[in-house]
């Protein structure tokens, strides 16, 4: 019918070049000018498609016609949820002309059958489109710039890789339908696919529905006629990387780490916790000056036990590097007063964006959606944020937002809200709340960006760890296409937000912000939940799709003092082994433990440390400069680059 042929605008850029012959084209020079447009042509069509006949390709065209029609504005991008087998269409208009040239006749050809994409340069970008046919469309020539910008809009609906041989070519490649659609019945919504939802939302993505999993997604991943366990793991790992762009899980171990072969690890010792730090002991902590005297004995206190509720709302601020250790009170009166009238003039830039601009600023009004629909659904059934007009509501949002003006090039992502809530909860004050958060997310950061380099990293690392504590376990996991250790996704990606009371957060996150006993004790938290239920994973012979359904429905079942005990006792285990692996050595920080310990033996010899004066906090403190594009952001080196992989 004729209202499913429903079309959008993508992109869209006048005065871009084909170049022709002159004397046939009529034009000065041979250069026909033209517009160029990325389109879903058929967006209603699009979803009847991926509901009703979901494993089909969708019917995607670029075209190329003559048309005299005055070109119209440049539409909204709406990437966040598009499918991947969308229907996109390009095509270019030229000059007025007379329609009796041949050459008017239009062009056009299927997305679907694009190969790949020739990126040249000759003062300006040109772009040579090669289908599967290997015939070749003629070039496309951005005299006036917007090449760049015209393939990120293209990489938001196919993957576009480097060739091996020439790093001009850009090969173009889709996530395998079958693999995409299992993805769907973990989600919510079916409406929209996987793929884009992972780049855009991994908080949703992967945290949402993996007590979903069907026979469906085992089957796609084995295939319809293979043979049970018969597909080796390191292919799924690669049908797992084509379906989630950056997350290119690899079994086989990075270059520079060695195999690890069996170790004897020795006895694993017993653990005990203590009990929270109390309002007494850190009174007796604090000198006449609010110098704090033994900031390691304090850390091994609370690593140990934790706080007591009425502490953390002072001693997280330390914990998270708001406030130096060694700060006095004056210093740290001065200091929050600095940071206060920093955090307010963050705040206005946003407070400040009128609705025309905000209309001419599509980042931020991409922000501003993702914040508050995530602000409306992040622990209502706590009391600091249930209820509508709830105050803590405001503040949550009002923080997230100005995050977004402190680093503009992550922004928000979907996820991140559930890292500061509990900060929030504590906290009780915007200001305090935001310092502090930022000081977290300064950890978290990598878990967020784009190309999530950093998640695969961690995941990496914990297969090192499970293959060296339980070789027997992980050769199932592998047996099973779980070697990628992709169940574990969640875990890593918020720290345990999602699988512990809102309590039992608050305990892990000031104990592992300790920076005790090692680092990524995270790691092994989660080698201490997997060891616990290995046993049953094994006995009851889970496949695949079984074990993603018992790991998530762990959550709100596990005990924080006992994941603790088993994961301190890993490490003490661990640490005491005479051949441990120097992969592990350099995961867990034990090659730094000569130079650590120094530091702590440097604090116990009880000569108090200098006090910073007010002025030191000051430049002690993070600094701000504007970025290259003129928005704030924060002076620690690194920490906002986006890895991209191609």
């Amino acid at each position: 019918p004729s209202f499913c042929s429903l079309s959008q605008v993508l992109f869209e850029q006048d005065g871009v070049f084909m170049h022709g012959d002159a004397e046939r084209s009529g034009e000065q020079d041979g250069f026909i000018s033209g517009s160029l447009r990325l389109m879903d042509k058929d967006v209603l069509n699009r979803l009847l498609r991926s509901v009703l006949r979901p494993l089909q390709d969708s019917s995607s065209v670029v075209e190329w016609k003559c048309n005299e029609r005055p070109s119209r504005p440049l539409e909204s991008q709406l990437s966040c949820e598009t499918e991947w087998d969308m229907v996109n269409a390009v095509y270019f208009r030229k000059k007025s002309s007379t329609p009796a040239d041949g050459g008017r006749r239009p062009l056009s050809f299927s997305v679907m059958d694009l190969m790949s994409v020739k990126v040249r340069k000759e003062g300006w970008m040109y772009l040579i489109f090669i289908l599967k046919n290997d015939s070749t469309i003629p070039a496309l020539h951005f005299h006036h710039g917007g090449g760049e910008a015209f393939l990120d809009c293209l990489r938001r609906h196919v993957l576009l890789s480097e060739s091996v041989f020439d790093h001009s070519c850009l090969m173009v490649s889709r996530p395998n339908s079958a693999l995409s659609q299992s993805f769907e019945n973990l989600l919510d919504d079916t409406t929209f696919g996987l793929i884009q939802k992972f780049r855009k939302d991994p908080y949703t993505t992967t945290l949402g529905g993996f007590s979903k999993v069907t026979n469906y997604l085992f089957d796609a991943f084995r295939g319809p006629d293979a043979e049970p366990q018969e597909r080796p793991p390191d292919e799924v790992a690669d049908m797992l990387t084509e379906a989630i762009p950056g997350l290119d899980i690899n079994q086989q171990e990075e270059p520079g780490f060695e195999v690890i072969t069996r170790v004897d690890l020795g006895e694993r010792p017993e653990v005990q916790r203590s009990e929270p730090v109390t309002q007494e002991e850190w009174e007796a902590s604090v000198d006449s000056e609010g110098r704090i005297r033994d900031p390691q004995h304090l850390k091994n206190r609370i690593f140990r036990g934790g706080l007591c509720h009425s502490l953390r709302r002072e001693v997280w601020k330390f914990l998270l590097g708001f406030y130096p250790w060694s700060s006095t009170q004056e210093a740290r009166r001065v200091l929050h007063r600095s940071k206060t009238d920093e955090y307010f003039r963050m705040k206005l830039q946003w407070k400040s964006v009128s609705e025309e601009q905000e209309k001419r600023n599509s980042r931020l009004r991409d922000y501003r959606s993702l914040i508050e629909k995530d602000v409306n659904r992040t622990d209502r059934t706590n009391s600091f944020y249930e209820g509508e007009g709830n105050p803590g509501l405001i503040l949550l949002h009002d923080v997230l937002m100005t995050y977004c003006m402190y680093d503009f090039d992550l922004g928000y992502v979907q996820g991140m809200s559930d890292l500061l809530s509990p900060i929030l909860y504590v906290m009780e004050n915007e200001v305090d709340a935001f310092w502090c958060f930022t000081s977290f997310m300064d950890e978290m950061h990598k878990n967020f960006e784009e190309q999530m380099q950093g998640m695969k990293t961690q995941l990496i690392q914990l297969g090192t760890l499970l293959r060296l504590l339980d070789r027997t376990f992980w050769n199932y996991l592998e047996s099973q296409d779980s070697g990628y250790l992709y169940f574990c996704f969640r875990w890593l990606l918020i720290r345990f937000k999602r699988e512990l009371t809102f309590l039992d957060v608050l305990r892990l996150w000031e104990v592992m912000w300790t920076g005790l006993p090692c680092q990524n004790f995270h790691l092994l938290m989660c080698c201490a939940i997997l060891d616990s239920e290995k046993q049953k994973i094994m006995d009851e012979r889970y496949g695949f799709n079984e074990i993603l359904k018992h790991v998530n429905e762990l959550a709100m079942k596990l005990h924080v003092e006992e994941i603790l005990c088993q994961a301190e006792a890993l490490c003490l285990q661990l640490k005491n082994c005479k051949d441990l692996p120097s992969s592990i050595a350099e995961i867990l920080g034990f090659s730094c433990e000569a130079s650590a310990a120094v530091e702590v033996d440097d604090g116990k010899e009880r000569d108090s440390p200098e006090p910073f004066s007010p002025s030191q906090v000051l430049q002690s403190a993070p600094s701000f400069s504007p970025s290259r594009n003129g928005h704030i952001r924060n002076g620690a080196p690194d920490l906002y680059k986006l890895a991209y992989i191609s």
